[in-house]
C-alpha cells in the first residue's frame, strides 16, 4: 500500500461549511484514509501550494463534447468523457436528448455494456416532454409516458436510469413519475408548461429534481408562481441550474442560492461544442450553430444546450455570481451526489470515498490538477 498526504491551506469536503484550514488529504491506493489537520506519520507529503483542495465534480446532466455527443452511441464515450474529465469532473451521467423509444432502448444498452467507473448512469431528457417547451428536442419525437413504454425504458435499462425529465402535465405522467422513483430512477421536472399546482403534485408523486431551473419552462409570475416556485417551496426537490452566464443572469443564479443553497446542483447541459470550436454540430437528429460558445438551433434559434464546463460552472459561481467556496463546491459535488442517489459513495472527501479530487487556483478557482480515485463501480453505483 502506498499511501500519500495531499497538504493545502485549505481543504473543501464537499459540503457547507465543511473547509478546513492547513490540511491534509491522506489518500491511500486511490481511496481517502483520512482528512486531518494533524501532519499524518508515515505518509509521503505532497505539497499545493495555495491550492484549495476539493472533491472531484459531478455532473448529472451533459450530453457531449470533444465534437460529439452521447446520443451518437457508446463508441463516443471516451471522447466525451475527456472532454469533461480535463475540466474537472471525475463522475457522470450520460444525458440523451428525446429520440424514438427503440433508439433510447438502443443507447441504453449501449450505456450498460461500458465498463468504466467514470459513468455513474444515464438520463433520457425525453421523449415526455411538452412541445410548446421542447427548446432543442425534435418535437414529432415527443410523446406521453404510456405504461407500456414507461415499461420498456425501465426494463432496458436494469437499474442504470439515474434521472428522467417529465413533464408533468402530459397524459400518463404522473403515473410515470410514481413508476420511475419506485424503481429507482429519479424523475425530474422539465420542458414543461406546468403550473404550480402540478408541479407541486408531481413533487408529491416522486419527482425529486427540476431540470434547468427556468429554462423551458414558466416563468415567475405573482399570479402564477410556476414550477420555479413550486420547487423552492419543496425541501425535497434539487435544483438544477446552468450557471454559463447565458441560460441564466447570475443575479437570478445568485437568488436560487440565497434561497436554497443546500439544494442547488449545477450542472453544465453540455452538447457536442463543449471543448471544441464555434461551428455547425447535430444535437440528436438537429442542427446546431455555435457562435462565440453559444449554442442555437439553426431552424428557430432557441438555444441548444451549453458550452460549459463544470469548472467554469463552479469558478462563475464564485467569481460572478458571488457564492461562497464551500457552496458552489457543494454544488457541483455532494449534491448531484445525493441527487441521484450515489452521496455514499462519491462527492466527498471523506474517509473510505474515492480520492476524486482537484487542486483549485485561489484566484480563479479552476484546476490545476485533476485526480480520480480508485475504480469504484460506476454505471449501477
Amino acid at each position: 500500500m502506498t499511501t500519500t498526504a495531499f497538504h493545502a491551506p485549505y481543504l473543501v469536503d464537499g459540503t457547507i461549511g465543511g473547509t478546513l484550514k492547513d490540511a491534509y488529504l491522506v489518500v491511500t491506493d486511490a481511496t481517502v484514509a483520512e482528512v486531518t489537520t494533524t501532519p499524518p506519520t508515515g505518509a509521503d507529503v505532497v505539497e499545493c501550494g495555495d491550492g484549495i483542495l476539493v472533491p472531484g465534480y459531478i455532473d448529472i446532466h451533459c450530453h457531449g463534447a470533444n465534437a460529439t455527443s452521447y446520443d451518437v452511441g457508446s463508441t463516443e464515450f471516451e471522447a466525451v468523457k475527456q472532454g469533461h474529465l480535463s475540466h474537472g469532473t471525475t463522475r457522470g451521467v450520460m444525458s440523451f436528448v428525446t429520440a424514438s423509444v427503440p433508439r433510447l432502448v438502443e443507447l441504453i444498452h449501449g450505456a450498460r455494456q461500458i465498463e468504466d467507473p467514470w459513468l455513474l448512469g444515464v438520463h433520457p431528457e425525453g421523449p415526455f416532454l411538452a412541445e410548446s417547451r421542447k427548446g432543442a428536442h425534435d418535437a414529432a419525437l415527443l410523446i406521453d409516458p404510456e405504461p407500456a413504454v414507461v415499461n420498456a425504458l425501465l426494463d432496458a435499462a436494469g437499474g442504470c436510469i439515474k434521472q428522467i425529465t417529465i413533464a408533468p402535465e402530459r397524459a400518463h405522467a404522473l403515473e410515470a413519475i410514481e413508476k420511475f422513483a419506485n424503481n429507482g430512477a429519479v424523475p425530474a421536472v422539465g420542458h414543461t408548461e406546468c403550473d404550480y399546482e402540478t408541479a407541486r403534485e408531481a413533487f408529491d408523486r416522486g419527482a425529486r429534481i427540476l431540470t434547468h431551473a427556468f429554462n423551458a419552462m414558466p416563468s415567475i409570475h405573482h399570479r402564477a408562481p410556476g414550477p420555479v416556485i413550486a420547487a423552492l417551496r419543496d425541501p425535497r426537490v434539487w435544483i438544477e441550474v446552468i450557471n454559463d452566464g447565458v441560460h441564466v443572469h447570475p443575479a437570478v443564479v445568485r437568488s436560487l442560492f440565497e434561497e436554497a443553497a443546500d439544494r442547488m446542483v449545477l450542472v453544465t447541459d453540455a452538447m457536442a461544442a463543449t471543448n471544441s470550436p464555434d461551428g455547425h454540430y447535430l444535437l440528436g437528429e438537429l442542427d446546431v450553430t455555435v457562435k462565440d460558445g453559444v449554442a442555437r438551433l439553426v431552424d428557430g434559434g432557441n438555444i441548444a444546450g451549453s458550452t460549459l464546463t463544470m469548472d467554469r460552472a463552479v469558478a462563475r459561481a464564485v467569481t460572478e455570481v458571488g457564492v461562497d467556496v464551500d457552496v458552489a463546491v457543494a454544488a457541483a459535488t455532494s449534491h448531484p451526489a445525493e441527487a441521484i442517489g450515489v452521496e455514499d459513495k462519491f462527492g466527498r472527501l471523506a474517509p473510505g470515498y474515492p480520492a476524486d479530487f482537484l487542486i483549485l487556483d485561489p484566484q480563479t478557482y479552476l484546476p490545476r490538477e485533476v485526480h480520480t480515485g480508485r475504480c469504484q463501480s460506476g454505471l449501477l453505483a
